[in-house]
């Protein structure tokens, strides 16, 4: 064009400016339609030999979409293509014909209104990706060979504007969520995310609140707690942690980490534990119900997604063949033996992170640096949780590819079951990623080690670690904390920062000139306006949209990954880190506007996808809640010191006569839990050298003490250890049959669904029914 840098020939087919499509109720007058510049772009390197394999692909593809009767506009732009594309009105009219004969999906938006912008998008998507040439070639596969580089749909200006004001913008973070508009722009799909995430978010309000009191509680008694005055005052000389370097240590060395372990093991846990149990069930049922306020109004109630695509196979191929189901055995078998492989490697990784703590540990206590000796432990546990993380980042890409290939040779039917057995595989091997190494620091650390005389060592040298010198939950709690705030901090920070910093660049490359001043103030019109913007401001939009970050069927899919793996670290667990439900509402406040910014001002706009609820991800959750229960009675009765405590209050202590006047029932709990090994116990003269034996003082020790309910003799369990063994299990099982029938009470004492939406649902369908017997007899 004259004056500007960029020359742009425009190589125009004649679109339809005005069509009329018709209503779905009887006696209405049909609506006037006015369609987009656009439905659809396609975007190819412009290649001027004519000889060249490439360019007779994309002139093939192209021609094949010629003969769908799609509207295709060339738009050439120094080296780069685009081709707009645009659907005839016939293809709408078939698809809503179709929609009202279907069995699933009849009564929907598209029968009340004209076809609105995010069906056509998704209608015209369908048709791209499912026309092949020829030679027999589709869409995804020309891209793999860069025949053409990108595919997407445009941003619409206006609704860009009114979204980036009412919601994607920093200054909205505590405002509600348009979901509506966003469901009219982004499609049924991205909303219900937006919805379940918003509703996910509002009732963590109450979870942190409690599990903040939980902690508040630990830290208002902890001071004046007699258990941890008489860890700090204790006398007793404990046996050392490790083999050569590591020496015997004072009980009461311990004493600020021993604070610290009751901020989050006390009474107070157990309930809170019990809340969150049921808080997970209500959550699930209450978001039933909120779905289906939305899905009515959206007239999406009884949408069939398998269905959705095979009317759009019909709109797309009227002579298609139905793809039939199939099950095969073989297929089936080896998908399995392959997801048990998969997870024999995740779980060989969590015992290289336990090999790996204990090595660290080792090296730690032979560092020159005599505080990295002194909290060797501590610091063998950090770097433990980082080495997690950083497992974590690496395989969470191994286990995409691996769950892609799984469902490739499943050879499912349809794009809707390749999605659902994609996101079980996937979430199966992120979840084990994830909680493999929490489940071995909460169940089995300290516990499979053995004793002095006897420990378990790896490969029979080195001595298998032990828990925290607090207590075991210290170190769970080290590492759920670590992991979760790393996650929540890292990811949002490359989240935001990537697409950011890309769209940065891209601009700082290529610089555009400004909208000339008529299109401008046409841009906030009407869309027959906007169709009509000059050559040179539809080239402009055209690059913009071009630049911006690719979006394509995972986005939405990691998002939602994210969030449910938040969602496992703030129930599973909550036992031992009552101030996971506060970190993830202070991140999901945040979460919301930043994939909303992402969406609406950084990223391509998402393909519109139709459907009624959040599909496997709900199965997903209530597996998660069901494991919950079971994580948290476990971590309650096996890894806290909950039970130890009540049976000495009962049954050992001061108190178990009954006498409890004026009596500390508590007074002697450290001591009882500590079991004594003699230096002159033949048993035990290849575990410890002298220079272990001897105190930081330089004083010789004749004994020392362990952590365990053992003889002192012969290192045999004692009755008080099967005691409590007892009581545990007994626990473990009357606190998980107790919240599941809180559970199950809940889920049925709330409905899936409103007995305002029913009714509406039941009066939409006589009316529904009563116009059909009207049309009919006319």
């Amino acid at each position: 064009m004259p004056g500007h840098r960029r020359q742009a020939s425009i190589e125009l087919l004649e679109f339809m400016r005005v069509v009329k499509e018709n209503g779905c109720e009887s006696g209405a007058s049909p609506p006037v339609h006015t369609p987009p510049s656009y439905d659809f772009i396609l975007v190819a390197k412009e290649i001027t030999d004519q000889e060249n394999e490439a360019f007779k692909k994309q002139v093939a593809f192209i021609e094949a979409l010629k003969r769908k009767n799609l509207k295709i506009t060339k738009i050439i732009d120094d080296d780069i293509v685009f081709y707009g594309i645009q659907a005839p009105i016939e293809i709408f009219d078939k698809y809503r014909y179709l929609l009202k004969v279907s069995d699933a999906c009849n009564w929907s938006c598209e029968q009340q209104d004209t076809i609105p912008l995010s069906t056509r998008i998704r209608i015209v998507h369908f048709i791209l990706n499912n026309t092949c040439t020829d030679t027999g070639e589709h869409l995804r596969g020309l891209m793999k060979k860069k025949v053409f580089d990108a595919k997407f749909c445009l941003h619409e200006k206006k609704i860009q504007k009114e979204l980036t004001k009412s919601w994607a913008r920093w200054s909205a973070l505590f405002q509600g969520q348009p979901i509506t508009a966003v469901r009219n722009y982004f499609g049924e799909k991205v909303a219900l995310y937006y919805l379940w995430l918003g509703w996910y978010t509002c009732l963590l309000i109450p979870a942190a609140v409690i599990g903040l009191i939980v902690f508040l509680y630990g830290l208002a008694f902890f001071n004046t707690s007699p258990l941890i005055k008489e860890v700090c005052e204790s006398d007793a000389v404990m046996c050392p942690l490790c083999d050569k370097r590591c020496k015997v240590w004072q009980l009461s060395d311990t004493c600020d980490y021993a604070k610290v372990s009751l901020l989050f093991d006390n009474e107070g846990t157990v309930a809170f534990a019990m809340f969150m149990a049921i808080w997970a069930t209500l959550f699930l049922e209450f978001w039933k119900r909120h779905r289906a306020s939305f899905v009515c109004e959206w007239k999406v109630f009884d949408w069939s997604e398998e269905e959705e695509e095979l009317i759009l196979e019909i709109v797309n191929d009227g002579e298609c063949e139905p793809k039939e189901y199939k099950h095969s055995y073989l297929r089936s078998t080896l998908v399995l033996i392959l997801v048990t492989l998969m997870m024999l490697l995740i779980l060989g990784l969590a015992h290289a992170l336990v090999v790996f703590r204990v090595l660290a540990t080792v090296l730690l206590v032979e560092s020159p640096s005599e505080f990295l000796r002194d909290h060797s432990n501590t610091a063998a546990v950090i770097l433990g949780a980082l080495l997690h993380f950083f497992t974590i980042s690496i395989m969470t890409h191994v286990n995409r590819k691996v769950a892609l290939k799984l469902c490739e040779i499943e050879e499912t039917r349809s794009f809707a079951a390749t999605e659902s057995s994609f996101t079980v595989k996937m979430f199966t091997f992120q979840f084990f990623t994830y909680f493999s190494s929490l489940f071995y620091v909460a169940f089995f650390l300290g516990r499979i080690n053995g004793h002095p005389g006897g420990y378990v060592r790896i490969a029979g040298k080195w001595r298998l670690e032990e828990c925290h010198p607090s207590g075991c939950l210290t170190d769970l709690f080290i590492q759920m904390a670590i992991i979760m705030v790393l996650k929540q901090t890292v990811s949002n920070v490359f989240e935001f920062a990537g697409p950011w910093f890309c769209r940065w660049f891209k601009r700082r490359k290529t610089k555009f000139q400004r909208r000339c001043g008529h299109c401008y103030r046409k841009e906030g019109s009407n869309a027959e306006d906007v169709a009509n913007l000059c050559d040179n401001c539809k080239l402009k939009d055209l690059l913009c949209n071009y630049r911006l970050n690719d979006v394509d069927s995972f986005s939405l899919f990691d998002e939602f990954l994210e969030m449910v793996i938040q969602f496992s670290f703030t129930t599973i667990f909550v036992a031992a880190f009552p101030l996971a439900p506060l970190l993830a509402l202070m991140n999901n406040i945040i979460e919301i506007r930043l994939d909303a910014i992402k969406m609406v001002r950084l990223e391509r706009r998402m393909v519109p996808k139709k459907t009624n609820d959040i599909g496997v991800w709900t199965g997903v959750l209530e597996a998660i809640g069901v494991l919950a229960v079971i994580a948290n009675g476990l971590v309650i009765g096996v890894s806290s010191d909950f039970i130890p405590r009540l049976v000495y209050r009962y049954h050992y202590g001061p108190c178990a006569s009954g006498n409890v006047t004026g009596v500390d029932c508590m007074a002697g709990y450290i001591n009882n839990t500590l079991s004594i090994v003699h230096v002159d116990d033949q048993s035990i003269h290849s575990e410890f050298l002298p220079n272990q034996m001897m105190t930081h003082s330089g004083v010789n020790v004749t004994s020392c003490s362990y952590k365990d309910y053992r003889s002192n003799e012969d290192f045999s369990l004692t009755q008080q250890y099967w005691l409590i063994l007892a009581v545990r299990f007994a626990f473990v099982i009357l606190f998980e049959h107790v919240v599941v029938i809180c559970k199950f009470i809940a889920a049925w004492f709330v409905p899936s669904a409103p007995m305002q939406v029913k009714n509406d649902r039941l009066h939409d369908k006589l009316r529904r029914l009563k116009e059909e017997l009207r049309s009919s007899k006319v």
